[in-house]
Formats: C-alpha cells, sequence, structure tokens
C-alpha cells in the first residue's frame, strides 16, 4: 500500500498534516485523541456553518455508566480467570465480552490490545477508564527472523488473510492482484506497501508467500518494532445466537476507543439487506441505536466499519487511512453523521473499484451528514449515497482535496468516480450549507430525483447533474437501479444560492448538466424545475471553456456550450433571471484565499444575490432569521 500526502496551501490541510506527522513519529494512533483537541481550525469562522469544529475525537475524563448492569473492567495484562468486577482485578477483553449482558459496560484501562474477533450480540457500553487510552490492535508482534540472502529478511507468518477482487471488478493494469489481499506489515508504525514478488521488495514494502507461508521485507528488523496483520476484525455485533444469549436487537455504545491495523474491516454491526425493493420497516430493525463517539478507526485494510440498523449515531470519529470504504452504512433508518473527520480512503489507490470514504448504500432512509470534516482523498469520492436512498441530509459539511486530480469530462461518459458528494439512483436529498474545494467534482447527481442544492459554496468544484438509460433490466449490478427513480423520473432537482467560483488551477465548466444521447427523444425536459439566484465568480479569463454545460438540447449529443447565465435564461426563460456572473474578476469575494477562509465579503457586488430559502431549508441550517440574502455558505462579513 501506499499512501498519498497532498500538499495544499489550505491551514486545514496543514493542521492535519502536521497532525499525521506526530503521529507517524509517536507511533500511537490513539494519541490522536489527545491532539485533535488541541487543534484550531483558524481559517474556519465560528458562527456560521460549517461550524469550524472541534472535529474528531475530543480527549476526555469519562465517568463510570452510572447506569450499567455490571461494570467490567479490563487490561492489557487482564487475566482471563479474574471476574473483572473490581478495578484491582481486571479480567480480559475476551473474556469480558464472552459475560456482558444487556445494559453491562466494559471500561478498558488504558495500553494496547492486541486482539480480535470478538462477537456480542448485546446492548453493552465500551468506554476508557477515566483519561485512559486503550487502542485495539489486529496486529501480532512479529520478533523471530531469518535473513536468507538477496538482502531480504523473512519470518513465518500463519494468521494471513489472502483474498481476491470482487466479481464484478473491471480489470486494470494499474492494480496488481496482490493488493486485494488483506495483510499489512508496519514498520515502527510505518504501513508498507504490498509487492506480488520477492524481487519488488525494498526498503519500504513487503511480500507474502502464501504457499509457504512466509512474509519477506527488506529491511533489517533488529531494534525494530515490525507488527503483521493477525486479526481480520476487532468486534461483530452480531445478530444471532452468541456466548449462550439471544440478541436482545440493540446497538452497543463505544466511546474513546482506538481501532487500527485490522486485515479486513475493525467494526461489522450485523443485519438485514434487501435485495430488491424493500420497505423502510422490513430493514433496519434488527440492531437499532449503535451510537460511536470520540473513536478513531485507522489502517483497515479493506473498511473500517460494516455498520446496519436504525437510529446509528456517528459522532466526534476520526475514519482515516482505509481501503476500499471508510465506513459503510447499510439499510439503515435516521442515521446522523456529526463531527466527523473523514481522510485518505483508497490508500492502495486501487482502480476498477467505486471507494468512498462514507458509503450510505442500498435503501437507506433519512441518513443526515452534519457538519463532518472530508478531507485528502485523491482516489475516492467523499460521501456517497448510492441506490435507493430516501430523504439524505447533507448539511454544513467541509469537502477538500476530493478526487483532486483533474479528470477532463467527457460527452461519452456519465460517471466521475471522484466526486465529493455523490448521490446516485436514489430519490430526495438536501445539499445546503456545504463548502467544496479544490474536488474533482464537488457535487454530482446521477440518476436521482428531486436533489435539493442551496447555499453551497464551491471553489474549483464543479457541480453535475446528470442521467442514463441504466435501468434494472441487464444491469451489471441487478436490482440496484430498481430502487431509485426510473429512466423517466430522473429530475425535479432544486439549485438555488449557490456560489460557484473558480481560479487558474480549474479548467472546464462550474455547472455541467448531462444526459446520455440515446435518451434525447425520449427525455426532452430539463433535470432541475428550478434554477436560479446563483453566482459565478471566474478570477481569470477562460473564454474558451464554457459556463455551464447544459443537457437535454437540440444538439446531435445532446449538450449545448453555455457562456453565462444570461444564455440560459435566453434558452429557457424560466432559469437564471436573477444569477450573477463575473468574469476575470479580480475584486473583493472572500476573507482570506490565501488562508482558505471562504466567508463572503459585503463588498462583493453579487454579496446580497439570493432569495428566500423554504422553511426547511432555514430549519435545516440553523439560520435564526430569514432576512439575510446570500449566495453560498457563508453569510457576508462587513
Amino acid at each position: 500500500m501506499k499512501l498519498n500526502y497532498i500538499k495544499k496551501s489550505h491551514n486545514i490541510y496543514q493542521s492535519h498534516l502536521r497532525l499525521n506527522n506526530l503521529l507517524e513519529r509517536w507511533h500511537q494512533p490513539h494519541f490522536i485523541c489527545c491532539i485533535l483537541f488541541c487543534i484550531t481550525l483558524t481559517s474556519l469562522p465560528v458562527i456560521a456553518q460549517p461550524s469550524g469544529g472541534p472535529y474528531g475525537p475530543i480527549w476526555q475524563n469519562y465517568e463510570l455508566p452510572k447506569d450499567a448492569g455490571r461494570i467490567y473492567y479490563v487490561a492489557p495484562d487482564g487475566k482471563a480467570e479474574e471476574s473483572g468486577t473490581t478495578l484491582d482485578k481486571p479480567t480480559t477483553l475476551t473474556a469480558a465480552i464472552e459475560r456482558v449482558e444487556t445494559g453491562d459496560a466494559i471500561v478498558l484501562r488504558g495500553g494496547v490490545y492486541r486482539t480480535g474477533n470478538l462477537k456480542f450480540n448485546q446492548q453493552i457500553t465500551m468506554q476508557p477508564y477515566l483519561d485512559e487510552h486503550p487502542v485495539l490492535k489486529g496486529t501480532q508482534i512479529a520478533a523471530q527472523w531469518e535473513h536468507p540472502k538477496d538482502n531480504l529478511w523473512k519470518t513465518s507468518w500463519t494468521r494471513l488473510f489472502a483474498s481476491k477482487p470482487a466479481d464484478w471488478w473491471r480489470p486494470r493494469r494499474s492494480t496488481p492482484l496482490c493488493l486485494f489481499n488483506n495483510d499489512m506489515v508496519f514498520i515502527d508504525g510505518k504501513l508498507l506497501n504490498t509487492v506480488g514478488s520477492r524481487d519488488e521488495v525494498d526498503a519500504n514494502s513487503f511480500y507474502i508467500d502464501y504457499d509457504a507461508e512466509e512474509v519477506f521485507i527488506g529491511v533489517d528488523p533488529t531494534d525494530l518494532l515490525v507488527e503483521i496483520t493477525a486479526f481480520d476484525n476487532a468486534i461483530i455485533r452480531t445478530t444471532g445466537e452468541c456466548h449462550g444469549k439471544t440478541s436482545d436487537g440493540k446497538g452497543p455504545v463505544i466511546r474513546g476507543i482506538t481501532f487500527t491495523q485490522y486485515a479486513y474491516r475493525a467494526v461489522e454491526i450485523e443485519g438485514k439487506e434487501p435485495e430488491g425493493l424493500s420497505d423502510e420497516s422490513n430493514h433496519g430493525k434488527d440492531v437499532v441505536g449503535t451510537t460511536f463517539e470520540h473513536c478513531t478507526i485507522s489502517f483497515c485494510s479493506r473498511v473500517a466499519g460494516y455498520i446496519r440498523g436504525d437510529k446509528l449515531t456517528i459522532r466526534h470519529c476520526l475514519v482515516s487511512d482505509t481501503s476500499t470504504e471508510g465506513l459503510y452504512i447499510i439499510s439503515s433508518n435516521d442515521v446522523l453523521l456529526e463531527k466527523n473527520i473523514l481522510r485518505r480512503n483508497n490508500i492502495e489507490n486501487i482502480s476498477g473499484y467505486y471507494p468512498a470514504a462514507v458509503k450510505i448504500f442500498n435503501q437507506c432512509y433519512r441518513a443526515t451528514c452534519r457538519d463532518n470534516l472530508v478531507i485528502d482523498h485523491p482516489n475516492s469520492n467523499g460521501i456517497w449515497y448510492d441506490v435507493g436512498n430516501v430523504d439524505g441530509r447533507i448539511i454544513n459539511n467541509w469537502f477538500q482535496a476530493v478526487g483532486y486530480v483533474r479528470e477532463q469530462f467527457s460527452v461519452r461518459s456519465f460517471q466521475s468516480r471522484r466526486n465529493a458528494f455523490f448521490f446516485e439512483i436514489s430519490k430526495g436529498a438536501i445539499c445546503a450549507g456545504n463548502v467544496f474545494v479544490n474536488c474533482n467534482y464537488g457535487i454530482f447527481v446521477l440518476n436521482s430525483s428531486n436533489v435539493q442544492m442551496y447555499q453551497n459554496t464551491l471553489v474549483n468544484s464543479p457541480a453535475y447533474i446528470g442521467r442514463s438509460g441504466r435501468s434494472a433490466a441487464g444491469d451489471r449490478f441487478g436490482w440496484h437501479p430498481s430502487t431509485g427513480p426510473d429512466v423517466d423520473e430522473r429530475d425535479g432537482h432544486v439549485f438555488v444560492n449557490n456560489l460557484l467560483t473558480a481560479d487558474e488551477q480549474f479548467g472546464g465548466s462550474l455547472l455541467q448538466f448531462w444526459q446520455q444521447r440515446s435518451l434525447r427523444e425520449r427525455l426532452t425536459k430539463p433535470q432541475v424545475k428550478q434554477l436560479d439566484y446563483n453566482v459565478y465568480v471566474l478570477r481569470v479569463d477562460i473564454a474558451s471553456q464554457p459556463l455551464i454545460l447544459w443537457s437535454p438540447a437540440a444538439s446531435e449529443n445532446s449538450l449545448q456550450n453555455l457562456k453565462s447565465p444570461e444564455e440560459l435564461h435566453k434558452l429557457h426563460p424560466e432559469f437564471s433571471a436573477h444569477s450573477q456572473y463575473f468574469d476575470n474578476y479580480d475584486g473583493p469575494l472572500f476573507k482570506s484565499l490565501e488562508l482558505g477562509n471562504y466567508e463572503l465579503l459585503k463588498a462583493f457586488p453579487g454579496s446580497a444575490t439570493a432569495t428566500v430559502l423554504p422553511n426547511e431549508i432555514q430549519k435545516l441550517l440553523g439560520w435564526p432569521t430569514k432576512d439575510t440574502h446570500f449566495p453560498g455558505a457563508y453569510p457576508p462579513l462587513p
């Protein structure tokens, strides 16, 4: 695996880059709980949206749960034969997991627990003891090494996790098959790359001979800490019978714990996954009310967590350095993700897959992502609502450097795989108050209906709305398209009061509408029902590029290039009557581009270009009054 570090001037990114350097130097993933409390994101205003934090885990002192039925104390050096009911005689985490019943709590002393594959089916609380830092690791220390030849060192290792790509993977020459194995090797906390042969091994990589069960590295391990994955997962909240108990249907409450270095995923909450159209009353009920707060989940070879169940809350967590997904939330209703840091997914840069920092998948109703920090995902989507979701809420989030590598738009293609907010084959969403900075696509709506986009600030991050002829008939993913709107129902979108701006780094259209050429005769009406009061600002002259790419149109490819909102208004008088366009503009706009402070200045001529918000949007954004009208996420400064 290879980590990709993006060097940006934006001080939010620099703060987290400095944090990452601290983590690498200390080699303690749980140290982030201390550091994040101290970070001040000075580029974000205190009163605005996004809030400016604090984001991620906050270091705190945990009181003992007062309402717990029984408290079990565990420690890295606890003894399984101890009851664990007193602080001075802790048991092991494995033993406590076997004993707990509904309403009990497990209190973890600080230190490293090298354990995993722990199953339970009761509503329990897991938390640290006071201000201590428990870390669950999925690796074991490799201490016995041989030095055969060719400047390689090898060790025998039986806990291996060979794997292969899913059957729908589209092979790419740039993705060697060894990347699909789930084993990881760390030297002094640094993750090594995996390679496909002994000849490729160097100081930063490893190779596994699965037949001989041997691991090879290219540095002398003497006096180094070498860790190799030994557990598939940390904890599984199962729906089946477990330790002689029947599932109580209630989710755990997990606070202040670090999960790291697991071979497949750190956490799994089991539950029903419908394979076809399903009413919300028919899924999400197996495990209800799971809560994660102030947790860190990092360096999982595939996914930080597969999580299912209604009334899920994930708040103030850090999910970092994962591969195909960070959080994978499936068939769950009334979900809340709030004030989390979601960074660096698809660190292996696997192509032919569809990764996302957060995947909200398969008919989740009312899943809300509010005030999260989604950063540093050059090879991944950010937050992706995928297939059959209803009434999503994407409010006041900060997205930055998501798919920052520029991809040229193609009229033949209807999908970008690097989008900050991606809403696909789903119905009804409100995307409001968000900031998108240097993203390949900020907003990407595909084959969906009734997405309302208000008050977003998009900096070098275009917005895209598209539809194709994809349907359940003959689709490579089978039933997936049947859970969303049909081909001729993919419309009803609203795009109002947004601020779209670009500088010399950007090339392309700020607002793009796309429709598959084969639908030209079938779908002749616009995908949007309301499109106005938006402000477009180009800091440079890009006369060769259209400002708006419009579809459906009368052209052969059903696309039309538009140079201004006025041209769109002439084409469709119901749209863009009040929008403004500032071309090659060098006047006042944001408080500080250099510091990445995108508060709007009142001196900007377009600062009052906006209309009154609907009551529902006003309430979701938490604005106290309707009197202030402005484009983008932030009210103008004097």
